[in-house]
């Protein structure tokens, strides 16, 4: 039987160079469903998986038992140790294959292989840095769990269409994504809504084979909404970028409403849970872990913070630099916002020079530019246990102020000012024309109150 198995594949291949994809898939279906599966069985894993998106035949078949069961303890058999700890299936007889629904086995193949990854990826995640708080591997686990990101556009006619990533940058707190649209996004006024998905693939066995993935939704844009309140960050001689939302952005043609390129900026904090954990149309949700309450201090939240602030671009780092300890009196807290002073104006020893001019290339197929005085920012606040409080990653722009009398800079200041519900960071520079470069010389982070008393579980 294994012989004659083989023969058909031999001619069903031979059949397909001569003849189209349609004939060929006619020519598969007409065979009687035994020898399809005695073929499926030839298949691995991830082929297998791929072939069951060809249509509802093919994914009847390729959903088997015997099939996924076959593939499971030839997979699993290796874990001779700690089977009962991963909860592995030693032994299964013939009956308590069929009387499973369809598809059993290849759930519990998909399940146990992610515990399996999940187990390796959360000793990877271990290591904490401890300038950062996050965790130092994290896009060594992303590329071993073979994960990417798509973009899934629909336009207000409903009508969807699917861009792989075109780029990425990885930074050390964040990484860039980069779509570029060419002719296959509808004009900006047209789209309805943006689902960014982080999409786990299934390590192909078959050089060359594309193979479907696990998705999991990360953001949902309706850009009716966000595309009035756009503010625009930077241009130059050929795009104008505008922020629609802090991890998001677009590029469009000077003169026209078509998009050049769409970018988001994903932080690092629990990014591997964010792209495998939540599902097709729900989002990750972090538990939340409260650290424990102190009565007997009255300031209590106020104080102990660490902040890592990274600017860079999309080629190379600007600036990356920790402060702490951080704190603000009870009686500093103004408009809701505690202050959080990590570089002040007054205190020279504290400015920092930056590695490079501000800018913010970009690239589209063919062409390329660079956005002056535009740049990403990426902010990770830390809780005196060391935890993150507030992570953020986002494309921000610096705009020219009054310099006030300075005895210390003759040159022109500028301000990088970011604002979102209950986060705000103010960034002062100073030109040094002599030098040609940009001097930090101040940098503040206001939190509101409310974010405060949530953590806390304080009352101020």
């Amino acid at each position: 039987m294994a012989t004659a198995s083989k023969a058909v594949v031999s001619r069903t291949l031979k059949r397909g160079k001569k003849s189209s994809p349609a004939s060929t898939q006619n020519f598969m279906e007409s065979l009687p469903s035994e020898i399809l599966i005695k073929i499926l069985s030839y298949l691995d894993a991830s082929a297998l998986f791929s072939i069951s998106h060809i249509n509802k035949l093919f994914y009847q078949l390729a959903n088997d038992n015997v099939l996924w069961n076959k593939i499971y303890i030839a997979e699993f058999s290796k874990y001779r140790k700690g089977r009962r700890r991963l909860g592995l299936v030693e032994t299964v007889d013939m009956m308590d294959l069929h009387d499973r629904a369809a598809g059993y086995w290849k759930r519990l193949y998909f399940k146990t292989t992610g515990t399996l990854d999940m187990k390796k990826w959360k000793r990877l995640l271990q290591p904490i840095s401890p300038h950062t708080g996050l965790p130092v591997h994290t896009e060594r686990a992303l590329r071993n769990l073979h994960i990417t990101w798509e973009l899934t556009v629909a336009d207000q006619a409903g009508r969807e269409s699917t861009l792989e990533l075109s780029w990425s940058q990885f930074s050390q707190t964040s990484v860039t994504l980069c779509w570029s649209a060419g002719d296959s996004l509808p004009n900006c006024q047209q789209i309805s809504t943006l689902q960014l998905h982080g999409i786990r693939r299934i390590a192909p066995s078959c050089p060359g084979l594309k193979t479907p993935g696990f998705r999991s939704l990360m953001a949902k844009v309706d850009m009716q909404t966000h595309t009035k309140r756009a503010q625009v960050i930077g241009q130059d001689s050929l795009v104008e970028l505008m922020l629609l939302q802090p991890d998001f952005a677009i590029a469009v043609w000077k003169g026209e409403p078509s998009v050049a390129f769409i970018m988001f900026t994903l932080h690092f904090e629990k990014l591997v849970e964010r792209s495998t954990q939540g599902s097709s149309v729900r989002t990750y949700i972090n538990p939340t872990v409260k650290p424990p309450s102190d009565d007997t201090d009255p300031e209590y939240g106020l104080h102990g913070y660490h902040l890592h602030v990274a600017l860079h671009n999309t080629v190379c780092e600007l600036m990356s630099e920790s402060f702490s300890p951080l704190f603000c009196r009870r009686s500093q807290i103004s408009d809701g916002l505690i202050e959080l002073t990590a570089i002040s104006r007054t205190d020279l020893s504290q400015h920092t020079r930056m590695s490079d001019n501000i800018f913010l290339p970009w690239r589209c197929e063919a062409l390329q530019g660079t956005i002056q005085n535009c740049c990403i920012m990426s902010v990770t606040l830390l809780d005196e246990f060391r935890e993150p409080f507030k992570c953020v990653s986002s494309p921000v722009f610096m705009e020219p102020v009054e310099s006030s009398v300075s005895y210390d800079y003759d040159g022109e200041h500028y301000l990088i000012h970011y604002q979102d519900s209950d986060t705000r960071v103010k960034m002062k520079f100073a030109w040094m024309k002599e030098e040609q470069e940009f001097l930090l010389i101040g940098l503040i982070i206001y939190v509101s109150v409310c974010r405060v008393n949530e953590h806390f579980s304080r009352a101020y």
